[in-house]
């Protein structure tokens, strides 16, 4: 094949600016100075799901509704670090919270597949520990001045720590138990790949105000899990201040103790920036 001698400059100019847009990128980010920001926050989710706490040889399991019995935290911490390095950075969100209550003469619960005899109540005591950490790198797809969008991937670890006292009264004559009166927990770790995006937009012409939004979805040790999150923020010298919705979502194996899990609520954050 011939080529005269544009051509044959055109076709090298353009092989050379190909392979130096990648090599570009990358002097660019290794250039650029790192943006970090740090949050805490607090988040006021409602619990659901169900946890069963297996009744061996003595009868069927206990199978508790989390949203019929927690009413109460406990105790809660939460915070997110986040840097970036031109296109490139990471993310990193840890929430450990800690939730629980008791009921007396209450049947906000079930044995295994038997109906409930009319007179059978129970006094019990839940309690769930819950600590979620979610930890990716990520890339600005898009980073203009009014709107950015990031692409992330890492991963999710969940440990949960469900913990149950009953003790039945009325009318139990016929019905097999799982004891009388008793105690369990469970201890449980579950890592999940993630893959997601995050970014937010600006609102108005000087860019005070602006929507947060993130999405996430994953799987591995559970089934499916995947959070989600929107809010509004307003803009400081030092940072902002955001209120914000945010779901998480668990669906664990079949032989998992815990079946499933949601916390879901309002959260509020300030950010530092440097």
């Amino acid at each position: 094949m011939k080529y005269n001698k544009l051509g044959l400059a055109t076709r090298i100019a353009s092989i050379t600016l190909a392979a130096a847009l990648p090599l570009a990128a990358h002097a660019q980010a290794a250039n650029a100075p790192w943006k970090m920001s740090a949050s805490i926050y607090g988040w006021l989710p409602t619990v659901g799901g169900t946890t069963s706490f297996p009744g061996g040889s003595t009868g069927p399991s206990i199978d508790v509704d989390s949203s019929k019995i927690i009413d109460s935290l406990k105790m809660v911490f939460m915070g997110t670090i986040e840097g970036k390095k031109g296109a490139y950075g990471f993310f990193s969100d840890v929430a450990y919270i800690d939730l629980g209550n008791s009921k007396t003469n209450t049947r906000d619960f079930s044995l295994g597949q038997h109906e409930l005899p009319a007179g059978l109540s129970a006094n019990l005591q839940y309690d769930l520990k819950a600590t979620a950490w979610t930890t990716a790198a990520t890339y600005a797809l898009v980073a203009k001045p009014d709107y950015s969008l990031d692409l992330l991937a890492g991963a999710r670890m969940l440990n949960i720590k469900p913990s149950l006292s009953w003790q039945f009264g009325g009318n139990i004559a016929g019905t097999p138990l799982p004891g009388v009166s008793g105690s369990e927990a469970h201890d449980k770790t579950n890592w999940d790949a993630m893959i997601g995006l995050k970014g937010r937009a600006t609102i108005g012409a000087e860019r005070k105000w602006f929507v947060p939004y993130y999405l996430d979805v994953g799987t591995g040790n559970s089934d499916l899990t995947w959070q989600t999150s929107i809010g509004l923020g307003y803009q400081f010298g030092w940072g902002s201040v955001t209120a914000s919705w945010r779901y998480l979502d668990y669906e664990f194996k079949s032989d998992s103790v815990v079946q499933s899990l949601t916390l879901n609520g309002p959260a509020i954050a300030a950010t530092w920036q440097w």
